[in-house]
């Protein structure tokens, strides 16, 4: 009787708690619980016609679906739609016969309705990228002469001039076209078809899985500290990036927790302000690449996996086919490089880079290190919005960025092309190159970026490791090598 008497009791209980401790693995249980990801900076903009940050970038891979992704070695791969290159100037792309649906809701301001992606959304969502004159993204599709729908799910893309890595540079979240002809506010309200769906995003971006439900919430916390203490408190269950190693190998020690690590494609690079009477001087930009010791950096104040980067594109990338150098640190050479250029010494420069206690370190570590090569670093550190508006609007002298989840050399018109200053493209140094421009026309990868490397319109730096830290519960998540987020399509949890 009292064996009976557990038994029933046990099954009240679960039924009490919804199932949620009771069947792992269970949708109602999973959805009954948001899994809670704190992260270190907000997203600022969820249209991904506009969205050049990180996290916003992150997100709308989740919240939209693109007509092809890449690979880890920037390959493209099909998503929503295969291709045929018909002639030199002609694609046609068929989308996939179980073709998602968008993701209308509420705070779109729109009756719930099940609608079919088509060739008309994809249409729609590239002839206004190229029409809008504010895009940073337009500049990369100004080859597409028009694109033709032969039927719903079929469509012609003609170009101007031949282009054989064309597919790869369609990588946009695919919008519908009744929404974009009533111009809609995609920045904050995104109606996509990805595996996320936004729910609302009042000081929290709250966000539900299409296939099983699940809650999934993102929280800014700009804090290291605090985002380690949330996940130690089990306040939050995932943080990901953003932590010096210490507080890495902290966590690790930590019984409660799983740490992953992986190497790292993401690089990071000192932007230089090429209008600047002394910086556009290559002898003092050749100094400032001589003055950074990064191998001791990478030692003491980066995540294991962390490695050398000598261009945007890792090595391993199909289209970079070389491993570029990095500048050895040799302060002497530095110093003699400033005297050479008519610079008196020390010079004083003014570096801009976030709050982020991580982002201050390193560039504390810079101002010691380019003392000695006669540098005088003075430090700006912004919020985030802040310091990101002074960047693309050209109010600097240098900054530290990290180029993000990039995998085709596109990226390097939009980011040295002399047309690509901002709005139409990411040339925040204003950097201008007679030499340059051709290669980039051509898409002579191989020359372009032997061509960067040696006149430094960047420093670069490299290739961050990633991490992810998680409570033990939480399973089918892993870090990515560009550091996106795509495994909350999948990520779940397990009940205590």
């Amino acid at each position: 009787m009292f064996l009976i008497y557990r038994l029933l009791s046990a099954l009240l209980l679960c039924l009490l708690l919804s199932l949620s401790a009771c069947k792992p693995g269970d949708p109602s249980a999973s959805a009954s619980h948001a899994l809670v990801f704190a992260i270190s900076q907000a997203p600022l903009n969820l249209d991904p016609r506009y969205a050049t940050d990180a996290a916003s970038e992150r997100l709308n891979r989740l919240l939209y679906q693109s007509l092809v992704v890449l690979a880890d070695d920037g390959k493209p791969l099909a998503s929503l739609a295969a291709w045929q290159q018909l002639s030199p100037l002609i694609y046609r792309f068929t989308l996939i016969k179980n073709r998602p649906a968008f993701h209308y809701h509420q705070t779109a301001g729109q009756k719930s309705k099940i609608r079919l992606v088509n060739a008309y959304d994809v249409k729609a969502t590239y002839d206004s990228l190229i029409t809008l004159s504010d895009s940073p993204h337009s500049a990369e599709f100004s080859n597409v002469k028009n694109i033709i729908v032969q039927d719903e799910v079929s469509l012609l893309f003609h170009l101007k001039k031949e282009d054989g890595h064309f597919p790869a540079k369609l990588l946009l979240g695919i919008l519908p076209v009744e929404l974009i002809k009533k111009r809609h506010d995609f920045a904050h309200f995104p109606v996509g078809s990805g595996p996320l769906v936004l729910l609302d995003s009042h000081n929290k971006w709250r966000l539900q899985r299409i296939s099983d439900g699940q809650r999934i919430t993102l929280i800014e916390v700009k804090d290291p500290t605090v985002r380690m203490l949330k996940l130690l408190h089990a306040e939050v269950d995932l943080i990901q990036g953003d932590l010096p190693p210490e507080s890495v190998r902290y966590l690790q020690s930590k019984p409660t927790l799983q740490v992953k690590t992986s190497e790292g494609v993401n690089f990071s690079y000192l932007g230089l302000n090429m209008q600047d009477a002394q910086l556009k001087q290559l002898k003092v930009r050749q100094a400032l690449a001589h003055a950074i010791d990064r191998e001791a950096i990478i030692k003491k104040a980066m995540l294991s996996h962390t490695r050398l980067g000598g261009a945007i594109l890792p090595p391993e990338h199909y289209l970079q086919q070389q491993v570029l150098p990095a500048y050895r640190y040799d302060p002497a050479l530095a110093r003699r490089l400033l005297l050479e250029a008519g610079v008196s010494l020390p010079m004083k420069l003014v570096y801009k880079t976030s709050t982020d206690a991580q982002r201050v370190r390193l560039a504390t570590i810079l101002q010691a290190q380019m003392r000695t090569a006669g540098i005088d670093l003075e430090i700006r550190s912004l919020d985030w919005a802040t310091f990101f508006a002074e960047i693309k609007h050209g109010n600097f002298q240098l900054y530290g960025l990290t180029w993000v989840g990039v995998k085709t050399p596109a990226i390097y018109s939009q980011a040295f092309a002399s047309s690509s200053v901002p709005p139409h493209g990411f040339n925040r140094g204003r950097y201008q190159d007679a030499v340059l421009d051709p290669l980039l026309i051509k898409e002579d990868w191989l020359a372009v970026t032997q061509r960067i490397h040696q006149q430094l319109p960047y420093i670069p730096l490299w290739y961050e490791g990633q991490f992810a830290a998680m409570g033990k519960s939480i399973q089918n998540y892993s870090p990515k090598a560009d550091g996106n987020w795509d495994d909350l399509a999948t990520i779940s949890a397990y009940a205590h």
